[in-house]
């Protein structure tokens, strides 16, 4: 037989076999834009202000070795007043927006996440999620709520002139007890945090791997 010029060229290669070829798709995932990030350092700083302070104003122990108590409270006042601002600057950007309708939207497969949960069923695959898991919709609900139950609590106890006296008082119960249970569940949010370095890295890079995605939000795809 004859050949033709080039003929034992790129033909005369082997073909890679399928498990030799490269993955086509890329890495990395990206999770959450810039914006969205800067609205979480934003508001993670805030609260952790509130947080510290409060301890300061409550603890006595914290309270004498800090001292300066009318710093305290005006760090604690204006931290907690400037605690919705990340959120609404955040609103101008489209992915923030987006993401909020993700956290609110619950669907058949969150269910079956919260009953793995109940079950203490730890397999990824009994864990079906999105973008955002059924656990970080409740979060993200239940301390949106509470953000606006201590801004509304705290208004009212530091204009004591705007409500009667049994408005003021019932109003420093709830700020207090809350505050404790949001403290709480902050230390549990920093510590699921810390057990996960591939999300502490998505919400500080913006990008995570591809496998812990398809493994972790397996629906994420879907959502898109």
């Amino acid at each position: 037989m004859t050949s033709t010029p080039g003929s034992g060229g790129p033909t005369a290669a082997p073909t890679p076999r399928p498990s030799d070829r490269p993955d086509p798709r890329p890495r990395l995932r990206r999770r959450f834009s810039r914006a969205e990030r800067l609205v979480h350092r934003a508001t993670g700083v805030l609260t952790l202000v509130c947080v510290v302070t409060a301890a300061c104003l409550y603890v006595p122990q914290l309270a004498e070795l800090v001292g300066r108590r009318h710093l305290v409270v005006t760090l604690h006042e204006w931290s907690g007043l400037l605690l919705p601002a990340p959120f609404l600057v955040g609103l101008a950007s489209a992915s923030f927006r987006a993401d909020l309708r993700r956290l609110n939207r619950f669907a058949p497969h969150d269910k079956e996440w919260l009953r793995a949960v109940r079950r203490r069923d730890f397999r990824p695959e009994s864990r079906p999620a999105g973008k955002f898991n059924a656990g970080q919709k409740v979060y993200g609900g239940w301390i949106a709520g509470a953000v606006l139950v201590m801004l509304a609590t705290g208004l009212m106890m530091w204009f004591t002139w705007l409500t009667p006296l049994v408005w003021r008082t019932s109003a420093t119960f709830v700020h207090d007890w809350l505050s404790l249970a949001v403290g709480l569940v902050l230390v549990g949010h920093i510590g699921m945090a810390f057990a996960d370095p591939e999300a502490r890295r998505g919400m500080r890079t913006g990008s995570v791997e591809r496998p812990w995605a398809e493994r972790e939000h397996p629906l994420w795809k879907e959502e898109e």
